[in-house]
C-alpha cells in the first residue's frame, strides 16, 4: 500500500480507502463486514471513512466494533456531519449545537476518544459560516477531532472557509471530498485548483462510478441479477452513469485495459491516482475479492500515452 499526505497538512492516508455507504450496516451482514475491514487493515488499508447518518448510525457501529481489535494510532477514521439525525429542527445542518451533539453521538457509536477527520457532509446555507468553523476548532482544541474537512463543497464556498478561518484565526480544512471517476469530472474545473492553492487535499468516492466502470453494465443488455443496479435500496444514485453515451466509452476503456492486462475497475481507480491533490480514493466493497482487484491499483502507473488515450475517451460527448 502507498500512502499520501492529505494537502499540506502531516496526516498520511491509504491511497485506497475503505468506505460505508450503503455497505456496512446496510445490505453486508456485520460478520462479512468485520471480515472485509480486517481483511483491509491486513493490507495496508488505514482510512476508513462513514458518517452519522449511514444507517443512521448502524455504519459506525459496525467500523468502530472492526476497529477496536486494532491499536488506536494505526488508522484514521472519518466521520461527517450534516444530515438529518431526528425530526427536530435542530437534528440536522452545521449548527453548532447539531456539530457539538453529534460529535458525541459519533464518538459513542464508533467507541473512540477521537475523530481523526470530522468532515461536513454539505454546505450549510442555514447556519453562518463562521458559527460551523468556530464549532470545529473548539472541537480540535478539546482534542475530539483531530482535523476536519468538507464534502462537495464548491470553489467558493471553500474560498470562504478559508478566508475566516485566516481572519480568525482559526484551524483550516485539509480535505474536500467530492465524487470523482472517468464519468464524472467537474472538480477538475475550479475545485482542485483551489484546493490545491489552499493546502487541501481531496478523498473523492465513487471512483468507479457507483460500480458502472467495473464493467458489468453492457449496452443493450439486462443488469446482472444481484448488481446495485438491481437493488431498490441501492440504485437511487446509479442512475445519472447508465446511459448509452457512458456504457459506449466503457467498452472502449475497457479494451485499454485489456491491453494492459489489467482489470478497468484498477485502471479507473490508476486514473484517478495521477493526480497529486487525490489523497485517497474511497471504494465500496461486498467481497474480499473485490478489494484485493482494486487494492492492485495502487502498484500500476499509466504512461503518458494511455493518458492521453483514456483522455480522448473520456472527454467525448458523442460516440
Amino acid at each position: 500500500m502507498n500512502y499520501r499526505n492529505v494537502g499540506a497538512s502531516g496526516l498520511k492516508v491509504s491511497e485506497i480507502g475503505l468506505g460505508s455507504w450503503l455497505t456496512f450496516g446496510g445490505y453486508i451482514n456485520q460478520d462479512l463486514s468485520k471480515k472485509i475491514i480486517h481483511h483491509a487493515y491486513a493490507q495496508g488499508i488505514n482510512f476508513f471513512d462513514t458518517a452519522n447518518m449511514y444507517g443512521k448510525g448502524e455504519a459506525e457501529r459496525v467500523i468502530g466494533k472492526a476497529l477496536k481489535h486494532f491499536r488506536r494510532s494505526s488508522y484514521v477514521l472519518a466521520t461527517k456531519v450534516y444530515f438529518p439525525m431526528g425530526d427536530g429542527p435542530n437534528d440536522r445542518g452545521l449548527s453548532r449545537k447539531h456539530i457539538v451533539e453529534q460529535c458525541e453521538a459519533s464518538l459513542k457509536r464508533l467507541g473512540v476518544d477521537y475523530i481523526d477527520l470530522y468532515q461536513c457532509h454539505r454546505y450549510d446555507h442555514e447556519t453562518p459560516l463562521e458559527e460551523t468553523l468556530q464549532a470545529l476548532d473548539d472541537l480540535i482544541k478539546q482534542g475530539k477531532i483531530l482535523y476536519y474537512g468538507v464534502s462537495k463543497w464548491n470553489a467558493n464556498q471553500i474560498k470562504q472557509m478559508v478566508k475566516i478561518c485566516e481572519a480568525k484565526r482559526l484551524h483550516k480544512p485539509i480535505s474536500n471530498q467530492p465524487p470523482y471517476n472517468l464519468l464524472e469530472r467537474t472538480i477538475e474545473e475550479s475545485v482542485i485548483p483551489t484546493c490545491e492553492k489552499e493546502g487541501i487535499g481531496q478523498i473523492v468516492y465513487s471512483p468507479l462510478a457507483q460500480g458502472v466502470l467495473t464493467g458489468k453494465y453492457r449496452l443493450n443488455q439486462p443488469y446482472p441479477l444481484k448488481s446495485r443496479a438491481m437493488n431498490p435500496t441501492a440504485n437511487q444514485w446509479i442512475g445519472k452513469y447508465l446511459n448509452k453515451g457512458n456504457l459506449r466509452k466503457i467498452e472502449r476503456l475497457k479494451l485499454i485495459a485489456n491491453e494492459l492486462g489489467i482489470t478497468l475497475p484498477q485502471m479507473a481507480l490508476a486514473w484517478n491516482l495521477r493526480l497529486k491533490n487525490i489523497a485517497s480514493c474511497i471504494i465500496g466493497v461486498s467481497s474480499i475479492p473485490q478489494l484485493n482487484e482494486n487494492i492492485k491499483a495502487v502498484s500500476i502507473t499509466l504512461d503518458n500515452e494511455i493518458l492521453n488515450r483514456i483522455e480522448d475517451i473520456s472527454n467525448e460527448t458523442e460516440l
